[in-house]
């Protein structure tokens, strides 16, 4: 395990403690999470957590183009292949992987401390999981969000069957369906950023927070500081023009149906003149009919859910969609052969069946306790 695929740094706070910095490097991969990167930040996040000289945290990733531009998928692929090969633990390493990634997520979500995490560049997938539980989700005039796993045959995880459903009804299906790229206008108005803030004044931005006098143990105190410092930061302002809040009415209008199939054919049917939506109805005509299915299933299931519910659901589906969906058949076209023509299992989403639809959901512990049952 290689401790440079994240940087921890404690830079001292004025008034003594510090603040904890992690950052993802592994910039020529645009920080792609790989299962050690997951278990290192999670180690060192559960430690910071208890640890009384550490008043925040900042979550951030190295280089200039992402954040974190998903999951490390094609080291998924390969480890399925290994035990088809092997003929023996099929569907092992992606219940690891998911396990340590959902885990982690959930632990960002109820972090004990202020938490910001500078979701600058590309910020996809499993990089917005690591968004999704920031206190301070901090977007600039680079970032670009999406969850493009209609690409891939896998489906909105991460946390996503729990908060895509906190958007105005409707977003969160067209999202998921379609894989559409948000800016951080977008963002900030449907509650997956807390603040803008122009990318240049990061450096300026840490420094000010380590300028704070923290009083130890005390996080009310913390927050508020941090708070503070954030409001003399941040510029909305400055942010780019939204593409989601002008298509609002139009987008719940595609959405609001009572059939999955019925969504996907609006959407595709749609004429309405727009690159942003044309792009949109690109992505779902090519890409997996069982994705679409889940992706509104899922949605379905935790409307009224826990985070902690969804999490423990998506890790189920999260393997299945590895061992018996079309996960490994998407990565091969996209990112490994590159030949972008994958060959999904159903012609179109009307071909999607109930029993292979159900056979996602079904747990590979059976009645057994399960990884995430802690949580």
């Amino acid at each position: 395990m290689s401790h440079d695929l994240v940087r921890f740094e404690r830079r001292p706070a004025a008034g003594g403690g510090c603040i904890g910095i992690a950052t993802l490097n592994a910039p020529k991969a645009l920080n792609a999470l790989s299962l050690e990167m997951i278990e290192l930040l999670d180690e060192k996040l559960e430690e910071w957590a208890q640890d009384p000289d550490v008043h925040a945290v900042w979550l951030d990733g190295e280089g200039d183009k992402a954040f974190c531009a998903g999951g490390d998928v094609v080291a998924l692929v390969r480890e399925l292949k290994r035990e088809q090969e092997a003929g023996r633990g099929v569907g092992s390493y992606a219940s690891h992987y998911f396990s340590a990634e959902y885990r982690l997520d959930y632990r960002l979500h109820t972090y004990p401390k202020p938490l910001l995490v500078w979701a600058d560049g590309i910020v996809m997938g499993g990089g917005l999981g690591l968004t999704a539980g920031g206190r301070h989700r901090l977007v600039t005039e680079t970032t670009r969000i999406a969850m493009p796993e209609i690409t891939i045959g896998l489906y909105p995880d991460i946390g996503a069957s729990w908060f895509l459903n906190k958007m105005p009804p409707g977003v969160g299906l067209y999202l998921g369906l379609t894989g559409a790229s948000i800016n951080a206008r977008d963002a900030l108005d449907l509650g997956m950023a807390d603040r803008f803030v122009p990318r240049e004044r990061r450096d300026e931005l840490l420094a000010r927070l380590c300028d704070c006098h923290f009083a130890p143990g005390h996080v009310d105190d913390a927050e508020a500081l941090v708070c503070d410092v954030l409001g003399e930061f941040e510029a909305p302002e400055k942010a780019p023009g939204a593409q989601v809040w002008p298509q609002l009415d139009h987008i719940t209008s595609l959405t609001l149906k009572g059939r999955v199939e019925d969504a996907v054919a609006a959407i595709l049917g749609d004429d309405r003149d727009d690159d942003w939506l044309s792009a949109n109805r690109a992505r779902l005509e090519k890409g997996c009919p069982l994705t679409a299915h889940l992706a509104w299933r899922m949605l379905e299931r935790h409307r009224h859910s826990s985070l902690a519910d969804a999490f423990r659901d998506e890790l189920v589906v999260s393997i299945q969609c590895n061992v018996l969906g079309d996960f490994a058949e998407g990565v091969r076209a996209l990112l490994i052969d590159k030949d972008k023509s994958p060959q999904w299992r159903h012609r179109d989403v009307a071909s999607v069946g109930s029993a292979d639809l159900a056979a996602m959901f079904g747990a590979p512990w059976g009645n057994g306790p399960g990884p995430l049952d802690d949580l």
